[in-house]
């Protein structure tokens, strides 16, 4: 186990497992066949790319989506780990030269889509390797009772079992329940004694169910209070995704759409703006975030009731996949669960319908209990390991704050009585606030006895009070192309003074930290600019919480910097050295607002309150030496930088509009060669990698970056 522990300290810079991971990594090196269930961003792949560094041979990786193929791979390819899939995005000869290179050994995994087993030449090539492992990720797919059966999964066994070799298998999952995970172990040939089950909790997510909302002004409010933060919100179908696109996109937010009615050179385009930060906030339908690895993401949004558990379970923990503390909010009212009810009726399957079914009412029961979420989803998934309350989802947070609203419920119930049961909310809330509107008088509702019995209150807040009847089942909402208000047989209690109506008072998330803010956007910055020319997401140079370290310890040394979680060798070597560039410039400016403070067997800096700075931002300092005539080297020198930082001073000193001369750096041919590498069809963004490979050993990046700057290619 210790080349294990050494393989994850150098690649990944953990100094220990998560719990489960190396339960799972023995129970393969005992060639045990092995089940792990693990939430999301619990390390699930850290299980098989261990064993795949350490044992010899070829691990096969089953995968369901070509995205999450191509992440996998380049974050390996990232670290130095010779990896490669093979699917159809590859050509017929691109694939024939995987194969050759896999039947040479060359490779420590091959991540392939379950389809791949129906291919000969691919179990040909198989059974002419050595196996080290062959691991099914999301293996909840190959069980009926899953929420995202795959029959592709199942057909697969038949032919595993008829390979000249058998290795050891690998399932893993974050969502199963008992159900699922007998099937899985049934399927598998998996011993209970080989399953590992580490629990479902995500301690990092605040679950929020909200009802009563409205919901479009919830979401513009949520994504500009959290401007710099990624985000997912997920609508229920094609046409809303569209209507909350365009609403966020008018809105000018940095928001893009993903859902099967686009093409999927959109989608991908998308998807790629999404992973590379280039957008915020990605509106979509639960077409997308499977095959999603970005490691960033802040919040959830739910626009409306998922379908079952399982479902919302899988995309609210696509959040804080990196530990950082993270936000799922459901945005629920009682008409969610006629649309799902309607697409359920779609199918032909009368057994799935009535499992369905009975999904889809724990899901409401999830939106209508006062118990602790957290608890309520780990009792779902028959998780007792962690029985307490979370404290911070919105019923923990809640508590007793409760107010009593019976009295302007009944007054409420008693309007909607008044106006015959035929009107919608708006007209309603406007009668009990008193509105003069003309639609008011036409049906002179004036003259109501209950008109203006809530003027007190604003028009919004009496259409949020509806809502929270709706949503509690006080009134209900028609499902005729105009929706009317109607009584319920709870609201009669209400009447009848049987039954009190409370509403929870809003509780404020509070969030504080002791990292440098500025620090960390500087550390961002950075960190695009390098994935950017290494072709990369940028969450796969670095973590958000990796930097967050960084921006919070601020080490000035290689020693230092390697004790940050997220830092290990090959990352340092690769990378680290520019950051702790940046960290020793703040330091430098920022001398006087650090303290050291010694924590049991390191020291550490510590941010103090920053004060307010009038100095002169750092890229306009190099930039005025440069005017003054100093060289960049010259620069570099004095100022304690890299040359690539002052480079980068310079452009974006030019980019501010800034008189500079950028053909001082290259000559009339070089500029040509350099614009003859990029393809003007592309939507891809320009990776200076890829140019630089291209061009002779003269081409410098230096180069590169000022012709693009010119030119205002990004």
């Amino acid at each position: 186990m210790n080349q294990a522990l050494n393989k994850l300290n150098e690649l990944f810079g953990y100094s220990s497992f998560r719990p489960g991971q190396e339960e799972v990594i023995n129970h393969v090196f005992n060639h045990d066949s092995t089940l792990a269930v693990m939430p999301t961003g619990g390390g699930k792949s850290i299980c098989y790319q261990i064993p795949s560094l350490v044992m010899n041979g070829t691990s096969i990786i089953i995968s369901p989506l070509i995205s999450l193929m191509k992440d996998q791979v380049d974050s390996m390819r990232t670290l130095g780990v010779e990896a490669a899939y093979l699917n159809s995005s590859l050509s017929p000869v691109e694939q024939e030269q995987v194969l050759q290179k896999m039947v040479n050994g060359e490779y420590n995994m091959i991540f392939v889509a379950p389809e791949r087993f129906e291919s000969a030449a691919f179990t040909n090539a198989l059974n002419k390797i050595s196996i080290s492992l062959i691991a099914f990720d999301e293996a909840h797919c190959i069980s009926q009772w899953g929420h995202d059966f795959r029959p592709s999964y199942r057909s697969i066994i038949s032919r595993i079992e008829s390979l000249s070799q058998q290795p050891p298998i690998m399932a893993l999952t974050a969502t199963a329940t008992t159900q699922v995970i007998t099937d899985i172990q049934s399927i598998l040939n998996i011993e209970p004694k080989h399953t590992v089950i580490t629990g479902f909790t995500r301690e990092n997510l605040s679950f929020n169910v909200l009802k009563g909302v409205n919901k479009k002004d919830f979401i513009i409010d949520y994504v500009k209070n959290h401007a710099n933060d990624s985000g997912i919100v997920y609508t229920p179908t094609r046409k809303l995704t569209d209507q909350v696109y365009t609403l966020l996109n008018e809105k000018k937010f940095k928001v893009e759409r993903y859902h099967a009615g686009m093409s999927e050179a959109e989608r991908q385009e998308a998807q790629t703006a999404f992973i590379n930060d280039d957008i915020a906030v990605m509106v979509a339908t639960n077409a997308f975030g499977m095959g999603i690895n970005k490691s960033n993401v802040r919040y959830i949004l739910h626009y409306s009731l998922p379908m079952n558990l399982e479902s919302y379970y899988q995309e609210a923990g696509r959040a804080g996949r990196d530990g950082i503390e993270s936000e799922c909010h459901l945005l629920f009212s009682a008409q969610d669960i006629q649309l799902q009810k309607f697409l359920i009726e779609q199918s032909s399957d009368e057994n799935k319908k009535n499992s369905e079914y009975q999904k889809l009412q724990d899901m409401i029961n999830y939106c209508h209990t006062n118990q602790c979420l957290q608890q309520y989803i780990l009792e779902y998934f028959s998780d007792d390991i962690n029985p307490e309350p979370c404290g911070k989802c919105s019923n923990c947070r809640q508590g007793d704050q409760k107010e009593d609203v019976t009295k302007e419920a009944q007054m409420v119930l008693s309007c909607v009585k008044r106006m015959n049961e035929r009107f919608g909310v708006s007209l309603t809330a406007k009668v009990l606030k008193g509105s003069k509107s003309q639609k008011v008088k036409d049906f002179n509702f004036q003259t109501l006895s209950t008109y203006g019995l809530l003027k007190q209150y604003k028009e919004k807040e009496i259409v949020n009070l509806i809502n929270y009847l709706v949503a509690d089942g006080y009134l209900k909402i028609t499902d005729a192309q105009f929706p009317v208000l109607n009584l319920t047989a709870k609201s009669v209690m209400v009447l009848k003074g049987e039954e009190q109506v409370w509403v929870p008072i809003k509780a404020e998330s509070k969030q504080s930290h002791t990292y440098s803010d500025d620090l960390f956007e500087v550390l961002r910055e950075l960190r695009r600019e390098i994935a950017q020319e290494q072709g990369v997401p940028p969450f796969m140079i670095f973590a958000d919480s990796t930097l967050k370290e960084l921006a919070k310890y601020v080490p000035d040394t290689e020693s230092a910097t390697l004790q940050i979680k997220g830092i290990g060798e090959k990352k340092y070597e690769l990378f680290g050295e520019a950051f702790l560039e940046k960290l020793i410039e703040f330091r430098k400016k920022h001398e006087g607002e650090l303290k050291v403070e010694n924590n049991h067997s390191e020291g550490t800096t510590i941010l103090k309150k920053k004060s307010k700075q009038d100095d002169q931002p750092s890229h306009l300092v190099s930039f005025q030496l440069f005017q003054n005539g100093q060289s960049i080297k010259d620069i570099a020198k004095e100022r304690g930088l890299t040359t690539l930082t002052i480079e980068n001073h310079l452009f974006k000193a030019y980019r501010e509009g800034y008189e500079l001369d950028l053909e001082q750096f290259f000559n009339k041919e070089e500029e040509q060669m350099i614009l003859n590498q990029i393809d003007d069809e592309s939507d891809e963004p320009v990776k200076l990698k890829s140019i630089k490979e291209q061009l002779s050993e003269d081409i410098t990046y230096m180069m590169i970056r000022a012709v693009l700057t010119k030119h205002e290619i990004v």
